[in-house]
């Protein structure tokens, strides 16, 4: 047996509590949301709750394994060993019912890295690319920096949910339409497909011969009342015609390890992709990143179930502070992730003037609507995936600037 092979610990065994509240300092550890502040904000004094990675120590079993490895003090060129296959294909049987096999698998370093090379094994410059906005900013670019042609499909916001226009999507696809990116949970909406929802855009995808990829990175944070769906559960059909993307480092607080993977049922479309990624020499295993996801997959049941009820309860408090205390604003109440779509267009506060106060004066750094497309002018997006208490300051100081303008 693998020395690299690792058990739950009595605790675990009996359950235990995770502590979700408590703070941990992460300036000077060269992180992303607190070290870039200067360059993106202007200023390092302001709390950060834009980039979607969240400010909860990482799981003990999974750092546990970590150090396992670690003390094997030689970090070669490493295989993908079965027990992630394992893990991958329980975990997403047990929460998502979905039954899928390793040949199925396929691993790059990150979702977004995915995206990319899915967008040069399946186009050629020139071709058409479908997006659903407002959406996560790297879908514009996978097409742009490309040189591929990106066509939006807005969606529509009714009754504080939004849903998608198919009429409009179908009309928008013609014979040099090649991909469309699903964003599923959406990013930054928070939305959940439904069932139905996905079998229609399915449906007009296989009819305009358009390949799915379908980001689902954030699959496994989904509120009660809710369900995620794998687009490419949903029959034989349409998996043939889907890419789909995960990774166990956004729920798990671990995107710093690079790790993601892909799974596609149709061998053309898989060899397809799969070849893109050995061209560039990016499926080489990250050793930290497969040990997290290993993992992570394997005991990581008790802590989600925690760490959603945790966020559940900040959103909220968030709905209620906004509802009771600051008029003008209100959340579009997610069904999924840890990321809340803002509304500030009842202030009356022009993009640039909203912008100036939230960093300036409230001391927050959120993330612009408008950087999600046109379509998120007016909103401000706020990661809500923190200890209680800063939420709670960061709302107060929003609160204050607002009423006091």
């Amino acid at each position: 047996m693998s020395i690299f092979v690792f058990e739950t610990s009595e605790l675990q065994k009996m359950g235990r509590i995770y502590n979700f509240d408590e703070k941990i300092d992460r300036s000077d550890t060269n992180s992303l949301k607190y070290d870039f502040r200067e360059k993106l904000f202007g200023t390092s004094d302001l709390i950060p709750m834009w980039v979607a990675d969240m400010d909860f120590r990482v799981a003990d079993f999974i750092v546990d394994a970590l150090k396992t490895r670690i003390l094997h003090e030689i970090y070669g060129y490493t295989l993908t060993s079965e027990r992630i296959y394992e893990g991958i294909i329980n975990w997403i049987y047990t929460r998502h019912q979905w039954t899928i096999k390793q040949e199925w698998i396929g691993f790059t370093p990150g979702v977004v890295p995915a995206l990319n090379l899915a967008v040069i094994a399946f186009t050629n410059p020139g071709d058409k690319i479908v997006i659903q906005t407002p959406v996560y900013p790297p879908f514009y670019t996978a097409a742009k920096d490309h040189n591929r042609q990106l066509v939006t499909n807005p969606l529509l916001l009714k009754d504080g949910r939004y849903t998608m226009d198919f009429d409009h999507l179908y009309n928008q696809i013609d014979d040099s339409t090649k991909l469309l990116v699903l964003c599923s949970p959406h990013n930054p909406t928070g939305n959940v497909w439904k069932d139905d929802e996905l079998r229609e855009l399915a449906k007009i995808c296989i009819r305009k011969n358009v390949i799915i990829i379908s980001d689902e990175i954030h699959a496994d944070i989904v509120y009660q009342g809710n369900k995620h769906i794998p687009m490419a559960s949903l029959s034989e059909e349409i998996s043939n015609h889907v890419v789909t993307l995960m990774a166990a480092s956004k729920t798990f607080n671990f995107a710093g390890l690079n790790t993601s993977y892909f799974i596609a049922s149709d061998r053309k479309l898989f060899r397809k992709l799969q070849q893109t990624v050995d061209k560039l020499h990016l499926g080489t295993c990250n050793i930290f990143g497969n040990i997290a996801t290993e993992a992570a997959y394997r005991f990581g049941e008790d802590w989600l179930t925690q760490l959603i009820t945790y966020l559940d309860n900040n959103v909220d408090f968030a709905e209620e502070f906004i509802n009771n205390n600051i008029p003008g604003v209100k959340i579009i109440r997610p069904e999924a992730t840890f990321l809340l779509w803002t509304d500030f267009r009842e202030t009356g506060l022009t993009e640039d003037e909203l912008r100036k106060l939230i960093i300036n004066k409230a001391k927050l750094g959120f993330s612009e609507g408008s950087i999600f497309g046109q379509d998120g002018s007016g909103f401000q997006r706020i990661n809500i995936g923190c200890p209680k208490i800063i939420l709670e300051s960061a709302l107060a100081q929003l609160q204050k600037v607002l009423m006091n303008q």
